[in-house]
């Protein structure tokens, strides 16, 4: 228990410095509603939120809801979304879970894990990325690839699997926080802490970073 507790200062010094750091930090996905989320995160997989947010505009004016989208020619789908990769795959999850949508839930975007996660193409990090920031409620956290790297780094978690690393960041990040946490470690992963070349030198986490020495004396060995 002590360690645990001791774990979840080191986590709220963390969250506190971040917090500072970038104050305005939020879901880069731009959307208006529940579903222009849902969309833009099933989109989102293996590609860049910036080129989501070129394209959603377009599948958004063409087919505003998920009747719309349900009724969609699934080849014009591909034909909006066919920058974002994997455009055929995606087309059907979307296609599929709107129908769904409509079928099951009036067209609306159910507010619970369960019925999130049994859309097609919905598993929980997608669930976890609309309940936090379409419905506001704190049902999980978020793991992506920065989220991933940078509790590896700062010692919130030595597990790889987003599903384990997202249970040790539940211990250890007060919930209010959870849907921020995210935001907050995207924004501090794409502006300091780079997979390849982390800004040690000028983090602001450097003093609480278990890794940071090790980085600069990684650079150091190199010059």
């Amino acid at each position: 228990m002590p360690q645990l507790e001791q774990k979840k200062r080191h986590a709220g010094q963390i969250v506190a410095i971040l917090k500072s750091t970038y104050p305005h930090a939020h879901c880069a996905l731009v959307h208006h509603n529940p579903l222009e989320l849902l969309v833009a995160t099933i989109l989102s997989a293996q590609c860049t939120d910036e080129r989501v947010n070129q394209v959603t505009p377009q599948l958004f004016a063409a087919y505003p809801n998920a009747e719309a989208l349900a009724n969609a020619d699934i080849a014009d789908i591909e034909r909006i979304i066919h920058s974002t990769g994997f455009f055929r795959a995606k087309a059907r999850s979307i296609s599929v879970t709107a129908q769904y949508l409509v079928e099951r839930h009036g067209g609306a975007v159910p507010a619970t894990m369960t019925e999130l996660t049994a859309l097609k193409g919905v598993g929980r990090k997608t669930a976890n990325v609309v309940l936090g920031n379409a419905f506001g409620m704190n049902e999980g956290i978020v793991v992506d690839t920065h989220v991933g790297r940078l509790s590896h780094r700062l010692g919130l978690s030595r597990h790889t699997a987003p599903v384990k690393i997202e249970k040790d960041l539940i211990k250890l990040i007060d919930q209010a926080d959870w849907t921020l946490f995210s935001h907050l470690m995207i924004s501090h992963g794409r502006q300091r802490c780079l997979a390849r070349k982390p800004d040690c030198a000028n983090c602001e986490l450097k003093h609480l970073c278990p890794s940071a020495n090790s980085f600069a004396q990684g650079a150091k060995s190199k010059a």
